[in-house]
């Protein structure tokens, strides 16, 4: 019998599920909700947290094009710019980072729910599919959470949440 040694990926996909974990149990801890009623919002926010780097990646490329373009026109703030690769286009109000910036006297429930609203108004395809009962939860659970999740490695392949 021989060890093999975990990979990489491996270890972060690890570590991602100890975080995940951890994440739930404070939630079940600190909440008084149901894994029913959490693990929606919760996958919302990873799935916002993926489409912000998705989206900051093509945005990236767009500045870059426009940069060396003698078009005096950017795409940088055109949905469909970012749907024609297959990119959610995020308006700022609605991006990860700029919610994880929430002081916690906000009212960051609200401020998830209409950056899910948001989301839905400029990607079509998503209308009535996100979730937009993060008011169950109250600001500081809220921003706990944004930070566990933000600790998610963004280079992490799409596969490791199967």
């Amino acid at each position: 019998m021989h060890w093999i040694a975990p990979s990489e990926k491996d270890t972060a996909n690890g570590a991602l599920e100890t975080r995940l974990w951890a994440a739930a149990d404070e939630l079940r801890a600190n909440s008084g909700l149901t894994s029913a009623q959490y693990s929606t919002p919760v996958l919302g926010l990873i799935f916002l947290r993926f489409a912000e780097v998705r989206f900051a990646a093509r945005r990236a490329a767009l500045e870059k094009a426009g940069a060396s373009s003698r078009r005096s026109s950017s795409r940088v703030d055109d949905p469909a710019a970012y749907h024609a690769e297959g990119v959610l286009y995020l308006t700022p109000n609605a991006r990860f980072d700029t919610l994880l910036q929430l002081p916690e006297r906000e009212n960051i429930g609200k401020k998830l729910n209409e950056a899910m609203r948001d989301i839905e108004k400029h990607n079509p395809q998503l209308a009535g599919v996100l979730p937009k009962t993060y008011q169950l939860f109250n600001s500081i659970l809220l921003k706990q959470l944004l930070k566990k999740v933000s600790e998610i490695p963004a280079s992490l392949d799409y596969d490791a949440f199967g």
